[in-house]
């Protein structure tokens, strides 16, 4: 994940400060020089990192930490608001006009991921209740109008292409479809190139002109570092960005380029691709990112996932059988598979606070829900909705027909009845009880999830599955 070495490295500094009663002025002075190493180290922008370095410092070695009766957490404090302020206090938004169609215009180089993200921003708004149209100029690059099709028809969205025309001239008659069909949001995949020229230039100029759109979004690698400022720079100073999107938050980049971004180009991040799903999306929230830099967790986009995933008359449905009927290996199934669509587990590991940092060099297996949701697909109903009848030749067959062995088949039912055993001391899973009230969000931890060693990967709690 990307800031994962910032994070660690802030983690320290941040540890010693904790251990000393008191913060002397060359106390701060040599935490921030740690803290300004680590910055650059996460390829922050030189010019920012002085910036910001100083800004603490001198908020640091005021009154408001020397008075203080923690002072270490009031550095810790003030480190988090300049993360903030560094990259905008708020999150942007994509202002929507009073007369639609509202045109979201998407450039970027080659390879920025353009296309993929242009349907991840249309099924994001579809969500919303907007129809979106997803418009094809890419006529240059190889199966670029191919891809979005493709993504389109995975977000539900529908693509207007015209083949190899005119990119000026798709522009046009999209516009047109878009209001003969009510669409009140146009989002146009231009076309990139491998290095920014003045034919690029050029066209994606003729389309602004022709599209007036509300907003220019430009798509930026993080994994470019300090080259996708510069990248922002140059395109913002020929077509007057509105925002940056950027991708692959998700992977073991520097991170930099988001500590960069707003303070070079005076532009906001205003979305994040946190991996290649159409729905590793997220709209982008300082306070949130600088929450996650700090090793503090992300509660508020996790909740978010969670009701994105976990529609709220489904989960009522499920308190109410399992009020009645308990708790049984059909409902651990659905469970499972709503986590999986959450995102990786990894990435939900990140957002939990004082659990993300410990366990970040934790052996994860991606795939371990998959072999679980294999074992009871393998079972048949009466043994799904009863365990206790699975005898040792039914564990055999659902090993040889689950691909796992039957040292598998055991761990998952014996986890499954301490997974039990915890809810009828809670009250929840025997049938009548009337102990505590079950509501959703009760529901939503059931399979341990959220809590360190219970429910995460290689937990060993009550419903930890832990060696899958």
């Amino acid at each position: 994940m990307a800031f994962e070495g910032l994070s660690e490295k802030l983690g320290g500094v941040f540890k010693r400060l904790k251990n000393k009663g008191k913060l002397s002025e060359d106390d701060v002075k040599s935490a921030m020089r740690e803290v300004k190493m680590a910055l650059l180290e996460a390829d922050v922008s030189y010019k920012v990192v002085k910036d910001f370095v100083g800004k603490v410092t001198e908020r640091a070695i005021g009154e408001e930490v020397t008075k203080s009766l923690t002072p270490a957490q009031q550095v810790i404090k003030i480190v988090n608001e300049e993360l903030i302020s560094l990259m905008g206090n708020e999150g942007s938004k994509i202002n929507f006009p009073s007369k639609p169609p509202c045109v979201v215009m998407m450039c970027g180089l080659q390879g920025s991921g353009k296309t993929t993200h242009s349907a991840k921003l249309a099924k994001l708004f579809k969500s919303q209740g907007r129809r979106p149209l997803l418009v094809a100029c890419d006529i240059y690059r190889p199966a670029a109008i191919e891809q979005l099709k493709i993504v389109g028809e995975k977000a539900e969205v529908p693509v207007f292409e015209m083949g190899q025309a005119d990119p000026r001239d798709i522009v046009k008659n999209a516009l047109h479809h878009a209001r003969d069909y009510g669409n009140d949001l146009v989002i146009i995949d231009t076309a990139g190139r491998l290095h920014i020229d003045t034919e690029l230039m050029n066209e994606l100029i003729d389309i602004k002109e022709i599209a007036n759109p509300n907003e220019i979004m430009l798509v930026v690698d993080a994994m470019t570092g300090q080259d996708a400022v510069n990248v922002a720079a140059s395109f913002d100073e020929a077509l007057g960005i509105t925002g940056v999107l950027l991708t692959k938050l998700d992977s073991d980049t520097r991170g930099g380029a988001a500590l960069s971004v707003l303070s070079v180009t005076g532009k906001p991040i205003k979305f994040v691709g946190m991996g290649e799903k159409l729905d590793e999306f997220e709209v982008f929230h300082p306070e949130r990112m600088a929450s996650r830099i700090l090793g503090m967790g992300d509660v508020l986009t996790l909740i978010e996932k969670a009701q994105q995933t976990v529609d709220e008359e489904d989960a009522k449905k499920l308190a109410r059988k399992v009020k009645e009927k308990g708790f049984d290996l059909n409902d651990l199934l659905d469970q499972l598979r709503q986590l999986q669509k959450m995102g990786s587990i990894k990435s939900l590991i990140s957002m939990i606070p004082g659990v993300g940092n410990k366990l970040k060099d934790a052996d994860v297996d991606e795939n371990q829900f998959k072999r679980l949701e294999a074992i009871i697909s393998s079972m048949t109903m009466k043994e799904r909705e009863k365990p206790s009848v699975i005898n040792p030749s039914r564990k055999r067959r659902i090993a040889s027909g689950s691909g796992t062995k039957v040292e598998d088949v055991n761990r998952l039912l014996k986890q499954f009845e301490q997974m039990n055993k915890f809810m009828k001391q809670m009250g929840l899973g025997s049938k009548g009880s009337k102990k505590k009230r079950l509501n959703p969000a009760m529901l939503k931890g059931m399979t341990g999830f959220g809590n360190p060693g219970s429910g995460l990967p290689g937990g060993g709690g009550p419903s930890g599955f832990a060696g899958f």
